[in-house]
């Protein structure tokens, strides 16, 4: 069995609505494949869209509070000229379970957020007939139906929550009587949106094995002490894809100083004594900390990634988006790109552009919509040589006409 295949099937999210959230005043996803690119010219809003996921997981993890000051607030967080809240929508499928629905309304007042409504909802067991709610939460204010199998006669009990900022599926998430609610919970928190930094990979860290790789990379010498004595096959498929990729890279290394820092090394084949990670190039950094996460031996429940072209060779990058197509197996992917290198291998229906309309709000089309592509690449074309050549519909940074 491949290091990146597995049979169990992982959550996945077939939809994505936002509202109000910087530029995005009204942006839907749909069909969200296990594997997603977003395209785009500067400044049409990947990255905004990109950090809606970050958002999502840092009210979580920090809760709702820090997520939101961190942001500017919503001065800066909010649609301009927009009254309403920010609303973000998911739609997830678990494993032999309905597709749910999980809402979320955010608001602030007197300069502090709210959460304005939250709820979940699926439709188990009919075919027709609207969905039914069993968590129904207003400023903190609500109720929910316990059990893996709520149904719309079970009782909803009332629990409120100590404070509106706090999220109900956080707060109620940790109670074994709300498994359902405890799976989103589990799954959202799993979430690694990545902000991979070759700058904080070369960091000192405290030693100490560690299992999952940090945001920005800044552990990186802590996850390949923890392969290296929990998973040292994996981490050997590692040096051996690394030394594929790198000239003359054999083996990477961590050692524990007599500070109590961990020092990474990395040691080229032909020399004796290895270098230290500060001076090792940005791109060997880069894809040293992709395959690490990438072949995590339990990974992230959804993975978000930023921009892999940068500081790695565009030769590179078909492998990388090959590892990615393997990786889904596991988990979800999502990556905005500007490399026609790294789309090459993507599926029409896994690549959507991302532009701003004339009106200056951010919209979305899926590649496989636009007239023509299924036809230009049944005979040959590649979709980083059509998006190169001008013939996806929108998203050209030199055509200002896009609506």
């Amino acid at each position: 069995m491949s290091y990146l295949t597995e049979t169990k099937i992982p959550p996945r999210i077939e939809y994505l609505k936002v509202q109000n959230f910087r530029a995005l005043r009204e942006v839907e996803l749909k069909d969200i494949t296990p594997l997603t690119a977003l395209l785009g010219p500067n400044g049409s809003g990947k990255s905004t869209l990109f950090d809606v996921f970050a958002f999502l997981a840092e009210c979580f993890e920090l809760g709702l509070r820090r997520a939101w000051d961190k942001r500017g607030r919503a001065k800066e967080l909010k649609t301009r000229g927009s009254d309403g809240p920010i609303i973000i929508e998911i739609k997830y499928k678990e494993a032999n379970y309905p597709l749910i629905t999980y809402h979320l309304a955010v608001d602030e007042r007197n300069g502090a957020p709210f959460v304005k409504e939250e709820w979940l909802k699926w439709r188990r067991g009919k075919q027709y007939g609207a969905p039914f709610s069993f968590l129904d939460y207003r400023e903190g204010i609500g109720r929910a139906i316990s059990g893996d199998s709520p149904e719309d006669e079970d009782q909803r009990i009332e629990i409120p929550l100590k404070s509106p900022d706090l999220l109900a599926v956080n707060a109620l998430g940790q109670f074994a009587e709300h498994p359902r609610v405890a799976a989103l919970r589990d799954f959202i928190t799993g979430w690694h949106v990545s902000y991979l930094s070759a700058e904080s990979a070369r960091n000192l860290p405290e030693t100490g094995p560690q299992e999952r790789l940090s945001r920005n990379g800044d552990n990186l010498a802590n996850v390949i002490q923890y392969l290296d004595e929990q998973h040292p096959a994996r981490l050997e498929k590692i040096f051996t894809t690394l030394r594929q990729r790198v000239p003359r890279i054999e083996r990477v290394l961590t050692e524990p100083l007599a500070d109590g820092r961990l020092l990474l090394q990395i040691k080229d084949a032909p020399f004796s004594h290895p270098i230290l990670a500060r001076f090792a190039s940005d791109g060997t950094l880069k894809m040293l900390a992709y395959l690490v996460l990438l072949y995590d031996p339990s990974p992230p429940s959804f993975i978000g990634i930023e921009e892999p072209e940068n500081y790695l060779h565009p030769k590179l990058l078909p492998e990388l988006a090959e590892e990615c197509q393997q990786t889904t197996a596991r988990t979800q992917i999502l990556v905005t790109t500007h490399s026609p290198f790294f789309i090459n291998h993507l599926d029409p229906k896994q690549v959507r552009m991302i532009y701003r309309a004339t009106d200056g709000y951010t919209q979305t089309r899926r590649i496989a919509d636009m007239s023509g592509i299924p036809e230009f690449l049944q005979h040959g074309a590649t979709l980083g040589e059509l998006w190169m050549e001008g013939h996806f519909e929108v998203g050209d940074p030199l055509n200002q006409e896009d609506d």
